[in-house]
């Protein structure tokens, strides 16, 4: 274990995108397993795995790629880490990033799921206002502790461990017909 620890140090520090877009995807398609197995309980026969793998991949190509981007322009914007700095960033992440992002999001799932640019919009509204609550229930402390504690360089990877539980709910959230 230490060994892959000390692994994944060494690939954040030579190729931080990448190490960053792998660790979302992983961890976007570990949030869909659980979604499909413990919330919806279709079991290992009726698991889908297309949908995670489609989740995995919005985890790679989107999540990682941007979340790790918003991070280093938040340290640009309010540099430090005093609390008072932690609770600005996470004030202007979750009042300007979260929802942006959380529509993006969904419109992306529901463009790689066939939905016509119609019933994508149909299913974000329906869906939009729900997740952008939960998300404020969850995201704003964990975004303090980890704006305040956390080095840049680790902070993605710190929110997705925290987001299994997220992703599985955005799973569930953006899947559901």
């Amino acid at each position: 274990m230490a060994a892959l620890w000390r692994g994944c140090g060494r690939l954040l520090a030579r190729r931080p995108w990448a190490a960053q877009a792998l660790t979302a995807g992983a961890l976007m398609g570990a949030g869909d397993v659980i979604a499909q197995q413990l919330v919806e309980r279709r079991g290992l026969h009726g698991h889908h795995v297309p949908r995670t793998l489609k989740m995995m991949a919005i985890g790679f190509c989107f999540v990682g790629p941007v979340v790790g981007g918003w991070y280093k322009i938040l340290d640009q914007l309010i540099p430090g880490t005093t609390k008072v700095v932690a609770v600005k960033k996470m004030f202007l992440d979750q009042g300007g990033f979260a929802p942006c992002f959380l529509g993006c999001f969904l419109a992306i799932t529901g463009a790689m799921n066939g939905l016509s640019a119609a019933e994508n919009w149909s299913k974000i509204q329906q869906d939009y206002t729900d997740a952008l609550l939960t998300n404020y229930c969850i995201w704003p402390p964990v975004q303090i502790a980890n704006f305040y504690f956390v080095p840049l360089k680790h902070r993605l990877a710190v929110v997705q461990c925290v987001a299994i539980v997220w992703n599985c709910y955005l799973s569930w959230k953006a899947n559901r017909m």
